[in-house]
């Protein structure tokens, strides 16, 4: 009972869902403590943002002139946090709904899930009146002071130890808002020191769109730009708010701001840094895309917003459609995370393709940092695959030095008997130009691309096609000169076939197959992997992943000979006449075109077999 002096005291039990959501917050719900902050800011964000909308609709408000605001004060002393707003406020009804029943349906389906499934970090959307007993992870008692905007409203307090209930009592005049006095435990006074409140108010709460306070102190002097109007924005504010939030003093190479109402609401500003960290001796990078709901902090380096091979991005998505569990830490509902990927790739992916097309220059420099990571797109992302392939670029035989082509480019040069797209790995363009498999396709006037990056060889791999026509290595290319090849002076079939034969003879079991080639023109020999799979760079990519000392695959090749070419033709001759210089002619001309494909393993044995043919001929 109060005497006549002492206001009524109001004992009330906590709802039974309260109470057990109070043990499963308190005990095992929230994994790191210092979340209750984040928790009471967004809370007293929301209530400033009510106020705004009460003030927008004409209806009067107690304390009009007061603007809305959210202060923190420390008492290291007394072991206390208070958190102050001059939002809508509560009445004491509102008290009693918001802070003593479950007045939510998430909580309801929170608990329901938890008696069913017995999972303490179950679905839950974080609401208002939700969040707020987070604070009892470190309060051993919270006491609320609240008055609401209602005109002819007054002030009351709200008292509970988070056991059993709590007391209401008449708190006489109170300014417009709710102060909350949070005493803590002995194990977390540090959040009543002035350097930890700071640093978490600036990690979770730096966009709130409401001044934040700490002893005085404004905190929260960066804007959420990416909820402003892209019309307005200046580029030095994009770039200020980039080194913000990306560590970075270079102005960003590419930004991509964009808002979607379908099929969810997005607000995102997204980040291309000039220069590729990971070329930078920095190791692979994490993604720096920070996820927000309604400008508070979700989840810094969100996993699984972008794939992987997007992790190079650096900003902020924003989304109010995200369903969280009780600390809005981590999102649950993996169905929808996907589908927020979807629509975020898809949206990046076509910003790159018109910054191809509007601004080449531009997407030139991107793509000299950032093609390695579209690559591994290619061959990780089935999804994105298609777009991605139009991404890529590649010198070709069509470009002139140092110019590179999209596969689009390529097919629309395609002359109509053209049926496949080809390519050659090569370690540049003058090997390109020199190699042996290039010359059928410089003959009949066929485009070649020219592959100069290991990763390419995958890249062709995992694509396939591309807009209906298959990839194909100019080494696996079945393309022949027709008439071409029929130069005076050189063998006949028979006599070429003939020696041919004996060339596989002479060879034994170096050589696979050895054949008449119809489409070489310069060279006098080059060599075909038997394997329909493999190709001479693939095979150098092999070697240069075993292990040192690790012996080679068995390997074995085709040779084709050139039946126009003055070797082939005085060889013909000579092993009519010495057949044993003859055949070590023919082992050079063999190695000579493994050579030329980069896959000779020991040239050792070549070079002392060349010296001997060398002395041979000097004597002569």
């Amino acid at each position: 009972m109060s005497t006549n002096n002492e206001p009524p005291v109001e004992k009330h039990h906590f709802q039974a869902e309260i109470q057990q959501l109070l043990n499963i917050v308190i005990h095992s719900l929230y994994t790191d403590r210092e979340i209750f902050v984040r928790e009471l800011i967004s809370n007293a964000a929301d209530a400033c943002e009510k106020l705004r909308f009460v003030q927008a609709s004409g209806t009067a408000v107690f304390q009009p002139d007061v603007a809305a605001g959210i202060s923190l004060t420390t008492d290291e002393a007394a072991g206390t946090l208070t958190i102050t707003d001059t939002g809508v406020g509560m009445s004491h009804g509102e008290l009693v709904e918001n802070l003593g029943t479950i007045a939510h349906s998430g909580t309801k389906a929170f608990l329901k899930q938890l008696a069913e499934d017995r999972k303490p970090d179950a679905t839950l959307i974080g609401q208002f009146g939700v969040g707020f007993y987070s604070a009892f992870m470190a309060a051993h008692k919270v006491t609320v002071f609240s008055r609401s905007r209602d005109v002819d409203g007054a002030g009351w307090q709200w008292t509970s130890e988070g056991v059993g209930g709590y007391e209401i009592v008449p708190a006489g005049e109170l300014p417009r808002g709710t102060k909350i006095v949070v005493e803590l435990k002995e194990d977390a006074k540090d959040f009543a020191k002035p350097d930890t409140l700071e640093r978490l108010i600036k990690r979770y709460s730096s966009f709130v769109p409401f001044p934040i306070e700490l002893n005085g102190k404004r905190l929260n002097t960066v804007q959420a730009l990416w909820a402003r109007s892209k019309s307005e924005i200046k580029d030095e504010e994009y770039n200020e708010f980039y080194q913000f939030i990306g560590h970075d003093h270079t102005a960003p190479l590419l930004r991509l701001h964009f808002n979607a109402d379908a099929p969810l609401a997005i607000q995102s500003l997204l980040f291309v840094p000039a220069r590729n960290f990971e070329t930078m001796g920095m190791g692979r990078i994490e993604s720096e895309v920070n996820l927000y709901c309604r400008k508070v902090l979700i989840q810094a380096k969100a996993k699984g917003l972008f794939p992987e091979w997007l992790r190079f991005l650096k900003g902020v998505v924003d989304s109010e459609d995200l369903p969280l569990n009780i600390s809005r830490e981590t999102m649950q509902d993996t169905t929808l995370l996907q589908k927020l990927n979807k629509v975020l790739t898809g949206r990046f992916l076509k910003f790159l393709s018109e910054q191809a097309d509007l601004h080449p220059e531009t997407y030139e420099k991107f793509y000299a940092e950032y093609q390695k990571f579209l690559k591994e797109g290619i061959v990780t992302d089935f999804t994105h695959r298609e777009a991605l392939a139009k991404l890529i670029r590649y010198e070709s035989s069509s470009t002139d030095p140092g110019k590179q082509a999209s596969l689009t480019d390529y097919v629309k040069r395609m002359p109509e008997d053209q049926k496949e797209i080809y390519f050659l790995m090569v370690p540049n363009r003058a090997a390109a130009e020199s190699s042996p498999y290039f010359e059928v396709f410089r003959e009949r006037k066929y485009e070649v691309l020219f592959l100069q990056d290991p990763w390419d060889e995958f890249v062709m791999e995992h694509l396939h096609e591309f807009e209906g026509k298959p990839l194909k290595s100019a080494e696996k290319a079945e393309l022949n000169l027709g008439d071409a090849t029929k130069k005076e002076g050189a063998l006949s079939e028979d006599s070429a076939k003939t020696l041919a034969q004996w060339i596989k003879e002479s060879l034994g079991d170096r050589v696979g197959d050895v054949r008449v080639s119809q489409r070489l023109v310069d060279s006098p020999a080059v060599v075909v992997e038997a394997d329909k799979y493999m190709t001479s760079s693939m095979r150098r990519i092999l070697k240069s992943m075993r292990k040192e000392g690790e012996a080679a695959p068995p390997e074995k090749q085709d040779l084709e000979i050139n039946p126009a070419h003055p070797i082939m033709t005085r060889l013909d001759a000579m092993r009519q006449k010495d057949g044993e210089l003859a055949a070590e002619v023919a082992a050079q001309v063999f190695d000579n075109a493994r050579v030329a494909a980069g896959i000779l393993e020991d040239p050792r044995t070549m070079l002392n077999r060349l010296n001997q043919l060398l002395e041979k001929v000097l004597t002569k």
